[in-house]
């Protein structure tokens, strides 16, 4: 935790230091609190403080949300976008950018996005029922993730303006560029709502390493529980999605990466995995600022460019430690 917690520092620091205008550290960080360095002062406090307060929040409400799914399915292979609110707040955000919405209201795409992910919220919990375990949800999220996901194609198979699907092709690959701490100021609350709801399901999470019928021995209600994993999850992923598009695999691979160093028990693993989360964003975030700083490079695109061959290597030794 120490280790995670201080590259999560070093890194808040980097993302700040890091971008195209060629000024030293020093100038740099004295912008942020001294208006006298004029044009700098903005360029931190407008365009590089934003985005790096946002890779953090949001890559630790992913990899949190990613860890919390894990912990509650039994499945290492949960991750955030299960329950279909991922896929909702983007057809929500591409209904905004196909209609003008977004382009008419200042955050009518962030608002769009929202409103889809709490339209998801309530499927799932109305396909998913009172009484429903743990598969039943797995299917009511998987039902409107392929709901949502034809709908966003039917709307770019239909969109009559070229530049428009252009638009939301790129935007559905995610990123933080032109964030601003107005784009903060509305993932904020719903990222950290949600990461209270969910760090707090830590006792429930142990239990259930036990199984259904022994975590409801030791007291645990398993529908609140459910209810409240679904609520934390959904804002989580309906905040970070309103602002920043589909970024993936956070959720998934950093508690596959972490669980070893915490014996594989759920409450410290939240911890760890909202830490790692940060971490591997603000990692992916800096990559798209040094790699091809000139060609807009997506950071969704680089999260799954690393995410899936190190998924793919976690799976291989899973495999040889069972052989």
């Amino acid at each position: 935790m120490a280790m995670l917690t201080t590259c999560v520092v070093v890194l808040f620091g980097l993302s700040l230091g890091v971008g195209p205008a060629e000024v030293n550290w020093r100038d740099s960080f004295a912008a942020l609190v001294d208006d006298s360095y004029g044009p700098l002062t903005l360029v931190m406090r407008e365009i590089r403080l934003p985005r790096a307060l946002l890779a953090a929040v949001i890559g630790a409400g992913l990899g949190l949300a990613g860890a919390a799914l894990q912990g509650y399915l039994r499945n290492p292979l949960a991750e955030p976008g299960l329950i279909g609110v991922s896929a909702a707040a983007a057809l929500g955000a591409v209904v905004a950018l196909n209609t003008g919405l977004a382009a008419a209201m200042l955050f009518g795409l962030p608002l769009a996005a929202l409103a889809g992910a709490l339209v998801a919220v309530f499927l799932v919990l109305l396909l998913a029922g009172p009484q429903g375990g743990s598969l039943t949800l797995i299917l009511a999220g998987i039902a409107i993730s392929a709901m949502a996901s034809a709908l966003t194609s039917l709307v770019l198979n239909l969109s009559p303006n070229p530049f428009a699907a252009s638009e939301i092709v790129f935007w559905m690959m995610g990123s933080l560029a032109d964030r601003s701490l107005v784009h903060l100021a509305i993932a904020l609350p719903f990222v950290g709502g949600g990461a209270v709801i969910l760090l707090r399901l830590g006792r429930g999470l142990d239990a259930l390493t036990l199984g259904e019928d022994a975590a409801q021995t030791m007291g645990i209600n398993l529908s609140r529980l459910r209810l409240l994993l679904v609520l934390g999850t959904a804002s989580i992923v309906g905040g970070a999605t309103a602002v920043a598009g589909a970024i993936g695999f956070i959720g998934l691979v950093v508690p596959h990466i972490l669980r070893p160093f915490v014996g594989g028990q759920p409450s410290r693993l939240l911890w760890a995995s909202a830490l790692g989360g940060a971490v591997m964003l603000q990692l992916a975030d800096l990559a798209v600022r040094l790699i091809l700083p000139d060609r807009d490079l997506k950071l969704g695109v680089v999260t799954a460019l690393v995410g899936a061959p190190l998924f793919l290597h976690l799976i291989y030794k899973t495999r040889r430690g069972q052989v």
